[in-house]
């Protein structure tokens, strides 16, 4: 027998870590190759980490609710294929050699450890924490945020006169600058009696996380349009019940919506597109995160090359998406590639919100709630369905007059659907 490790593999472009939600697996079960072991939350997906070989679990390094990067150790597991002292010489190159990166890492300590990132001084400077005096666990003793984040759960922050260096080795003329915003870190609150304490974990951690780098690093900007579906009302309403006895599922607002979105970006390429810092990167396909959940976690799956659906497969694959999200059956292959998120307020009777980007997206449409108003048309009052379309956008790539054409655009798409011109197929 020989023991070998499994690692965090890499679950989705731009993943660096990965939070275990469950171990499916425990010591001394026998599993094979391909075989799930755990599941693990990254970015708002929960997917399946396979075993990397056939055998049997001797160890599991990482617990549950642990958040590991990439590439490091979760478990290990022993497998066919020599004696067992091969397997004990193993454990002894493989705690020697742990010894000598130790080694290599504290060498490398006086070099590395002062490379922040920018997470790392906005922590720093937002809790007035020393980094002169914080031990890190990257590599080559780089102070990582969880580094700082286990310091704020324990209340132990160094402060010292020099704790605005961080802040200096980019600003050395300036002083010290003040928070935006008053500062009261959740880890610093107290439960009283009666309190609940949730730990931030799992889905919302990377909401939290997201959400903080897409208001931090996208300047948003905000329009609004009013657009009169009538037409489209009367339209669903008359085959709605036919389209579900024939394909089983609902046809809803929300696809005609998403249609229209995606016919209109095909025409204004430039909301399909990315910040790459040097340069804007407009994408090819058109892919269309939409938000779904489950009872209690929030989910952005995406619907692929969404321009070349018809109205009946956008609907398809919102319901699939949904059910997925429902049986926690969403795979990071669902989540991925999104270019542009259309979210359905209107689902919970909001008539009008500003909305995040989904970063690294250029913006986001809500569709907000359908209602009844009196609205002025022909010389006489008359009741129409009327629907608020809500557009933030990143000011970096986009500025009002493409957004305002494209918002245009999406209002007489959704305006001239009708029995006579529009088919579902």
């Amino acid at each position: 027998m020989s023991v070998e490790k499994i690692t965090m593999p890499q679950l989705g472009e731009s993943v660096t870590e990965g939070t275990i939600s469950s171990w499916l697996v425990g010591v001394g079960d026998q599993v094979n190759k391909y075989d799930p072991i755990a599941e693990v939350m990254t970015d708002k997906v929960n997917a399946e980490v396979p075993s990397s070989f056939t055998g049997t679990i001797k160890e599991l390094v990482a617990n549950e609710g642990d958040t590991i990067e990439v590439g490091e150790l979760i478990c290990y597991i022993e497998v066919e294929g020599g004696a067992s002292e091969e397997a004990t010489e193993s454990d002894e190159k493989d705690d020697s050699s742990n010894e000598q990166q130790e080694e290599q890492a504290e060498q490398k300590d006086q070099s590395m450890k002062k490379r922040y990132s920018p997470a790392v001084l906005r922590l720093a400077q937002e809790n007035d924490i020393d980094l002169n005096e914080v031990e890190g666990s990257g590599r080559g003793g780089r102070i990582t945020r969880k580094d700082l984040e286990k310091i704020i759960e324990s209340g132990n922050i160094p402060q010292a006169d020099s704790a605005p260096k961080a802040e200096e080795t980019k600003q050395p003329s300036q002083p010290k600058a003040a928070p935006s915003q008053p500062q009261a870190p959740a880890e610093t609150q107290t439960a009283e009696a009666g309190d609940v304490e949730i730990p931030v974990t799992g889905v919302r951690k990377a909401i939290a996380q997201n959400m903080v780098k897409s208001t931090t690093e996208i300047p948003h900007a905000w329009m609004m349009v009013e657009v009169d579906v009538t037409d489209l009302v009367n339209l669903r309403d008359e085959l709605k019940v036919d389209f579900k006895r024939k394909e089983g599922f609902s046809l809803t607002y929300f696809a005609f919506f998403v249609k229209a979105v995606a016919q209109a970006l095909k025409e204004f390429p430039e909301l399909n597109s990315m910040w790459g810092g040097d340069k804007i990167i407009q994408k090819k396909d058109i892919n269309l995160s939409i938000a779904v959940a489950n009872e209690n976690q929030l989910f952005v799956p995406v619907i692929k090359n969404a321009d070349e659906k018809s109205i009946k497969g956008i609907a398809k694959d919102i319901v699939e998406l949904a059910n997925k999200a429902k049986n926690g059956k969403l795979t990071n292959d669902d989540m991925q590639g999104g270019t542009f998120t259309v979210n359905n307020t209107g689902s919970f009777g909001s008539v009008q919100s500003m909305g995040v980007i989904n970063h690294p997206q250029a913006a986001i449409l809500q569709v907000e709630s359908i209602v009844k108003k009196p609205v002025y048309m022909n010389g006489m009052f008359a009741a129409r369905d009327m629907v608020n379309l809500c557009l933030s956008l990143d000011h970096r790539i986009l500025d009002g007059l493409v957004c305002g054409n494209f918002m245009q655009r999406v209002k007489e798409i959704l305006e001239n659907m009708s029995k006579d011109n529009t088919s579902v197929y």
